[in-house]
């Protein structure tokens, strides 16, 4: 659920500064117990005065220990009682069954509560509640629970589990955020732990999990995937954007969700949700509280390479998001208007909570920092632990504190210091605030459980979205069609929420058909007119009068309209589909949100939509204010599409259209012909044959191609940028024609971007001869570049057995192999590639890691120099590592590494498989044609998997060609690159990374 980070604002307690690593010991078996005194909790009140706001607000107390404890989440019912979950067993002690969910009740309608019942009592790391129906779900991985009162005594009389397989791997991963959609489902985040869902009682397949969100109808108890996968914490604004927190990736958006997605199984989508903070991942936050004494003493440990574990933030010990949580959008209406919609991110490592305004950027937002050089909130006090907040009935922003002296997981804590704490220490407390304006006066209690369904009906309009979504709940749950008449009635609101949520009532209802979408698609407010067309997809396909209103919204002014159309026309094969999507591609030929959204309705009809855009090109060119160039390269990007499909006769007609290009625009012919032919199986004389039997033009035009590549990649004045393009393109040649030319780019003269590049052509070709090209290659090749020669080897059975041949005879050493390859090879299903390599590997004395760090000790002591480290990290680090705007960022930040000392750095380098962080573990994919490829594995989505390696590659693959995933349980990070350093070269890139700034 939380990560935490090493917090040095400023020096705790008395002890010792961390940012010096001379001071205090690093004696691995000494009695650190003088050094770790253990910090007092404050009483309530206390906590309150530790606590500095915005001005123009005050932050109230609204309910504390006995009432609650350990809270992590909460949901107010219908009748404004609070359901607070309360995570006792945080850490270590899911197996003690000491969770509850408490209902607290505020009976003189003050805005405090006065009363809390245990609901529900023994649950085993529970995160997540919503009420339903008179009861309440309840998450408690590896379950989903629905528990009701029935007696009205405030505790519940029946347990009844709904869903089960949600995975406990990571007690910072569970399940979390339970949130009413507008589509009247429950919604949830199945965080880092993902899992593999199952409805209790039901037999089909379970729904995997893994870096998704999820979502069910509590009434049939449905169960999808959806888009997500962020730690912990995630909600919806008013019209249903959706944003998650994970965290120094302290606020990302999901842009596409799978039901979409999954449509087109040909689709590759390398993530569906993005960072949108403009302060980046790890952005700056101001935090007031001091940092904890066995902080200090871990951070000075680790330094020493007593004890393994990473230090996060460039090098400082605090001051950036590592714990993000709880992203939500506050949507009441007690704080000034211009607020509504700005985002609260909770970070418990800096004990405060962070605030954003967020921007129409395309069809998402960006997001940027609200307060200069301080926090909307935040504690002097390191107990406060801001895990989630909420929109409440009062309009205001509840926070809950889950008052904790160590919010850690307990692997992080080595055994020398983990013995004098008390992780267990603060379950007996926990508070929950609510921040008001100064002037703020406490309304009526809010009583929606005693509203008739017709009294709801009017709050859907309320500015308050607590309001708005628990009506809308109610209308749904009760299931009454009196309130059809009202809700139509709310169509003409002049309020757009209000027309929003009668829409999405009226559905719940079974009471929305295609006369009464019709007309909202026309609405004037354009967030209205993008929900119609969501709503309008049941009738897609059956009504005429539906399409015809669909159509022109393909020239809608508002981009987010256009891009809900673009999904939406997916449910149809109606003629004018073709068009309206051609529209919609054109106006926006750069953005790739509006790329995904066209593709993924283009499981059919590709094909018609190139070459209607190649035959009209002048006429949709005017559309994208005639940008011929994002034009054309639009047409390359459906051209790669229509060849990753492989139907013959869609391809053969975009070939045909090649033919209609005048010679003015042969730059768009060459652009066509480039990304079809590169998205196809076949190179050199196979291509050719291919095109010719298609286009006239074509074959020569592929020619020109590969010729004006071979000129580019011999010119020497040309920069690396561009030879490295004109590479991609000469794979469409033959292997036979392109093996000196590549053999040359493989020499150790050339740069190593286009030693690089020449190998990923070269992994391209299904020659048998790729291998004897890297053989013939490998003596000059750098151990950066014999890395990814390696990749290009281990991808097909035949390379490896060449290269095995040329291990076996001596062309290249066993030891040139990193401990992932040993490992592939020696588990490697082929019975025969397996032995060989066996006996190879046998005859190889591995250098124990102990032993290599022993001989490199004495880089420590020699004098470095920051030039010459600087080259020694652009040479060795930067393929997986980005430090002052040069590498590629794959692994975590070197510059973290600063105050660190040059033991931690020395052990990180040489011995990176000590401590091994899960999100850099090295995955295998052997795909359905024998092709392996390894990578961490980034993102996932319904139709594709998504990894990334060195030098910045990343490989998108389609699901349906991926054979099997393996996790490696190794770092992404090689041993062995003490190949590459010598002493005084680690000495020199201690130096440098000690040095950064």
């Amino acid at each position: 659920m939380i990560t935490t980070s090493l917090l040095c604002i400023t020096l705790a307690f008395g002890q010792v500064d961390p940012t010096d690593p001379g001071q205090g010991r690093t004696d691995p078996n000494a009695d650190y117990s003088n050094e770790l005194p253990r910090s007092t909790p404050l009483s309530p009140a206390e906590s309150l005065k530790q606590l500095t706001v915005l001005d123009g607000f005050r932050v109230e107390l609204v309910a504390h220990e006995p009432l609650v404890v350990d809270p992590v989440a909460m949901a107010f019912d219908e009748s404004a009682a609070l359901f607070v979950v309360c995570m006792r067993g945080y850490s270590e002690q899911g197996g003690d069954f000491l969770g509850q969910v408490r209902r607290l009740v505020d009976h003189d309608g003050d805005g405090f509560y006065d009363a809390s019942t245990v609901f529900v009592d023994h649950l085993s790391w529970p995160t997540a509640v919503l009420p339903w129906d008179g009861g309440v779900f309840i998450g408690a991985a590896p379950y989903i629970f629905y528990a009701k009162d029935h007696d009205g005594d405030g505790h519940a009389d029946s347990q009844k589990v709904v869903f089960s397989g949600f995975s406990r791997s990571n007690v910072q991963g569970l399940l979390n955020s339970f949130r009413w959609g507008l589509d009247n489902r429950i919604h949830g985040s199945a965080s880092r732990s993902g899992g593999h869902v199952q409805t209790v009682g039901e037999t089909h397949v379970p729904i995997t999990l893994n870096r998704r969100n999820f979502a069910f109808n509590p009434r049939d108890r449905v169960f999808v995937a959806t888009s997500g996968g962020a730690q912990h914490g995630f909600s919806f604004d008013d019209w249903g954007h959706k944003f998650l927190s994970a965290n120094s990736r302290h606020l990302q958006m999901v842009f596409a969700e799978e039901h979409y997605l999954k449509r087109n199984l040909q689709l590759a989508v390398e993530s569906t949700r993005r960072v949108i903070a403009l302060d980046g991942a790890k952005a700056e936050v101001y935090r007031q509280s001091p940092v904890e004494p066995w902080r200090i003493v871990r951070t000075r440990l680790r330094r020493a390479g007593v004890i393994p574990g990473p230090i996060e933030g460039g090098g400082r010990a605090a001051g950036y998001f590592t714990a993000a949580t709880g992203a939500m959008i506050y949507r009441g209406n007690a704080w000034p208007a211009e607020m509504r919609g700005q985002v609260f991110v909770g970070d418990v490592g800096s004990n405060i909570l962070h605030r954003k305004q967020l921007t129409r950027r395309s069809v998402g937002f960006d997001a940027d920092r609200i307060d200069p050089g301080r926090e909307f909130l935040s504690s002097t006090e390191t107990w406060f632990r801001p895990v989630q907040t909420a929109n409440a009935p009062d309009g205001t922003l509840y926070v809950l504190d889950m008052y904790r002296e160590f919010v850690e997981h307990p692997l992080s804590l080595a055994p020398v210091i983990k013995k004098h704490l008390d992780l267990t220490s603060g379950q007996d407390r926990g508070r929950i605030y609510r921040v008001v304006p100064s002037d703020f006066v406490q309304p009526p209690p809010a009583r929606l459980d005693r509203m008739t369904t017709t009294q709801l009906v009017p709050l859907l309009a309320s500015r308050n979205s607590w309001h708005r979504e628990t009506a809308a709940r109610l209308i749904y749950t009760r299931q009454e069609r009196s309130a059809a008449t009202p809700l139509r009635k709310l169509l003409g609101h002049d309020e757009p929420l209000a027309r929003l949520h009668a829409m999405y009532a009226l559905r719940g209802l079974n009471e929305l058909s295609a006369a009464v979408i019709a007309p909202l698609l026309r609405d004037s407010h354009p967030r209205v007119r993008e929900h119609a067309i969501r709503l309008a997809e049941p009738f897609v396909k059956d009504s005429a009068h539906v399409r015809s209103a669909l159509y022109p919204l393909a020239d809608d002014p508002d981009i987010n309209v256009r891009y809900q159309l673009a999904f939406t026309l997916g449910e149809t094969t109606d003629g004018g589909r073709t068009s309206a999507l051609a529209r919609i591609a054109a106006r926006d030929p750069r953005d790739e949100w509006i790329q995904v959204a066209v593709l993924s309705s283009l499981s059919e009809g590709l094909g018609e939509l190139f070459t209607l855009l190649m035959h009209k090109r002048s006429t949709y060119r005017k559309l994208s204010s005639g940008n011929t160039q994002d034009f054309d390269e639009l047409l390359g990007v459906l051209g790669q599409q229509l060849a990753r499909k492989n139907d013959a006769s869609e391809v053969a007609a975009a070939l045909a259209t090649i033919d209609t290009v005048p010679a003015p625009e042969r730059r768009l012919a060459r652009t066509i012909v480039r990304e079809l032919s590169l998205a196809s199986s076949r190179h050199g004389t196979r291509l050719e044959t291919f095109l010719a039997e298609r286009s006239k033009q074509a074959p020569a035009i592929l020619r020109e191609l590969v010729e004006a590549a071979r000129e580019t990649i011999e010119d020497t004045s040309q920069s690396v940028k561009k030879r490295v393009s004109a590479l991609r393109t000469l794979q469409l040649s033959a292997l036979m024609e392109e093996r000196e030319r590549i053999g040359v780019l493989l020499g150790s003269r050339a740069a190593n971007a286009l030693q690089i590049a020449a190998l990923r052509t070269l992994s391209h070709y299904s020659s048998s001869k790729v291998a004897e090209v890297i053989i013939d290659a490998w003596p000059g090749l750098s151990p950066r570049v014999r890395n990814s020669a390696s990749e290009v080897l281990f991808q097909t059975e035949s390379r490896l057995d060449v290269m095995l041949r040329a291990m076996g005879d001596g062309r290249i050493a066993a030891s040139a192999l990193d401990g992932t390859r040993r490992q592939m090879l020696r588990n490697h299903h082929n019975e025969n590639i397996r032995a060989a390599a066996e006996d190879l590997l046998d005859k190889l004395a591995v250098p124990r890691r102990p032993d290599v760090l022993a001989r490199y000790a004495e880089a420590m002591s020699l004098t470095g120099n920051t030039a010459r480290g600087k080259a020694t990290f652009l040479r060795t680090c930067a393929p997986c590592h980005r430090v002052e705007n040069q590498g590629h960022e794959l692994g975590p930040r070197l510059a973290a590494l600063r105050n660190r000392g040059p033991e931690t750095i020395l052990v990180n380098v040489l011995d990176p498989n000590r401590e091994v962080d899960p999100a850099y573990v090295n995955y295998v994919v052997v795909t359905t044609d024998g092709h392996s490829i390894t990578g961490i594995v980034a993102e996932e989505t319904a139709a594709s998997l998504t990894l990334k390696r060195a030098e910045g590659q990343v490989e998108t693959v389609l699901r349906d060609r991926i054979a099997t995933l393996q996790n490696t349980g190794l770092s992404i990070m090689p041993e062995g690159l003490e190949k590459q350093i010598d002493v005084q070269a680690m000495a020199d890139l201690i130096a440098y990374l000690l040095a950064l700034r």
